[in-house]
């Protein structure tokens, strides 16, 4: 169902020409370099996943798109490193950053971009660390083994040699990826104006 979705909407864009605008192909650089860039050496969770989230929702013009082509990019490089148990933690928040990206999208500022990223660094811990307790053997499955997760999450890998934390990796790859898209795009709109254009 989902492939046959796919196809009709990949017919419909190869006829519709307003759409492959040289904005679209920049945009669409972006997220792939930030997909690809998942595949490099890196400390846990210090990724573009959501930079690419964030970013796609809030410069693809169409909202299936803006689901679509992140969501895309990220399945094509988990293809290459491969799946996990709580793959679809990962895949609720990049979704719900998505959805961010779009409220994002009507006035896109530096101020709202620093929340949307502190947002979905948060979001991203909050669920992924709910999925890594929900049905662990490595903690309690109540409300105290739950907050034991979050704060394992916290205070890991504090010896520094694979970052500070899952969640300040996780915090500081967002701003340094976030920043990286959106300030790349920004200066390549004032050098060509045509990307400014929807």
């Amino acid at each position: 169902m989902f492939f046959i979705f796919v196809v009709r909407k990949l017919i419909k864009v190869n006829m519709d020409k307003k759409l492959f605008t040289s904005r679209f192909w920049f945009v669409l650089t972006v997220i792939l370099t930030g997909a690809s860039m998942r595949l490099i050496p890196h400390w846990p969770n210090f990724t573009p996943i959501a930079a690419i989230a964030l970013f796609g929702g809030t410069y693809l013009n169409r909202k299936y798109l803006a689901f679509l082509v992140p969501i895309a990019a990220m399945f094509l490089s988990d293809i290459l490193l491969g799946f996990h148990t709580t793959m679809f933690a990962v895949y609720i928040s990049f979704v719900a950053t998505v959805g961010i990206g779009l409220w994002l999208s009507r006035k896109p500022s530096v101020l709202g971009i620093l929340g949307a990223s502190l947002g979905s660094t948060i979001l991203f811990f909050v669920v992924t660390n709910f999925a890594a307790w929900l049905g662990s053997p490595f903690y309690p499955q109540s409300f105290a083994g739950l907050m034991e997760s979050y704060a394992a999450g916290l205070v890991f890998f504090n010896n520094g040699a694979n970052g500070i934390s899952f969640f300040m990796n996780s915090l500081v790859g967002d701003l340094f990826y976030n920043t990286v898209f959106f300030g790349v795009f920004y200066l390549a709109r004032l050098r060509f104006p045509v990307l400014a254009r929807s």
